[in-house]
């Protein structure tokens, strides 16, 4: 027999070595995670309850990780991994729990508020970064991502509007930072401004910048406010579409491109209205839904930890002051105006 027949054939492994470059960043948000674990425990421990859950303190302490030391480039991989992918398999598992009761309870009211909360909130943003001094397309991204999305908002819009990549990384400076800090702060305002459980979760769809992290600022609250503030910042983000389309229309001489599909209608939303609608049809069964709603808590708080190590907390040094007003009057009259659309609902 020859030896090239006795020879083991070469056999590419492509998932083996992606796994290999995802896995120090992998363990080193589940070190940070067990951390989050330890210092929930010890809380109990010593006070009888948990005032920071393990969510929230993941977020911090991957924070104050990277604010003391930069992860060597073999980590990047897998902390991008799990702040994005793993975050967007957990909100799409969410859906399994939602539960159309809870959807309805506000009534028409709500979803028609949501856009004028919006939509006030645009103009109001935009308007405001004029006056300030910010160039036209910088107060578009500013606009769009203060009030539907985050980044992925500023990312949709940029190629409508012909913004270069300058633009994009000051408007997007802010949302780290100050994404993280409206997640820790805004379960303070909840017993200060006497709300309830629903109205909490409508205050928080309305002001979070991303569709997790309404997830990490709702967990430590209630089940029902995470349900109402998933379902609120679902119709914020659906709401990308007819903006950018107008958007298109306004900027359509500039050059600009018009985003895929894919970035108007993230797949995690696209999969969890799926499995919304599964939950509703009685088509899940009762056994899965526990493991589910397990398995999204778990793979949420490794991307909170994930999170915290991708924030730089001089990233707002780097924005500017003029960038920094308009932010943060933006997102208190954003606040200002879903504290507005709350007194309107009828009462729960």
């Amino acid at each position: 027999m020859s030896s090239a027949a006795t020879r083991p054939r070469d056999v590419s492994l492509p998932w083996l070595d992606k796994s290999r470059e995802l896995l120090p960043g992998l363990l080193l948000c589940a070190a940070v995670v067990l951390v989050a674990e330890l210092l929930q425990a010890a809380e109990v421990a010593l006070f009888g309850r948990a005032w920071l859950e393990s969510l929230v303190l993941a977020i911090l302490i991957g924070t104050v990780v990277r604010s003391v030391w930069t992860p060597p480039k073999r980590f990047n991989a897998g902390i991008a991994f799990s702040a994005k992918m793993l975050l967007e398999i957990a909100v799409m598992l969410l859906g399994a729990s939602l539960s159309l009761r809870a959807m309805l309870a506000a009534g028409p009211v709500l979803l028609l508020g949501i856009a004028a909360v919006v939509a006030v909130s645009l103009a109001f943003s935009f308007g405001i970064g004029r006056m300030l001094g910010l160039p036209t397309k910088m107060a578009v991204l500013v606009a769009c991502g203060n009030s539907i999305c985050g980044n992925s908002a500023i990312a949709a819009a940029a190629p409508v509007i012909g913004a270069d990549a300058k633009d994009v990384a000051s408007s997007i400076a802010f949302t780290a930072v100050l994404g993280v800090l409206v997640v820790l702060l805004l379960p303070l305002l909840m017993p200060l401004l006497g709300l309830n459980e629903l109205q909490y979760g409508v205050l928080a769809g309305l002001t979070v910048y991303a569709v997790p992290q309404v997830l990490a600022a709702t967990a430590p609250v209630a089940a029902l406010s995470v349900q109402i503030g998933t379902l609120v910042k679902l119709v914020r983000v659906l709401m990308l579409g007819p903006v950018v389309l107008g958007l298109s229309l306004v900027a359509g001489r500039t050059g600009g491109k018009k985003p895929p599909l894919s970035r108007l209608v993230p797949w995690f939303i696209l999969g969890f209205l799926a499995l919304a609608g599964l939950r509703a049809a009685g088509l899940l069964p009762e056994a899965a839904l526990g493991p589910i709603s397990t398995m999204a808590g778990v793979l949420t708080v490794l991307s909170m930890a994930a999170l915290g190590l991708g924030v730089d907390v001089r990233v707002v040094a780097r924005a500017g002051a003029r960038v920094t007003a308009t932010v943060v009057l933006s997102l208190l009259a954003l606040g200002a105006a879903a504290l507005g659309l709350i007194h309107l609902l009828p009462p729960v």
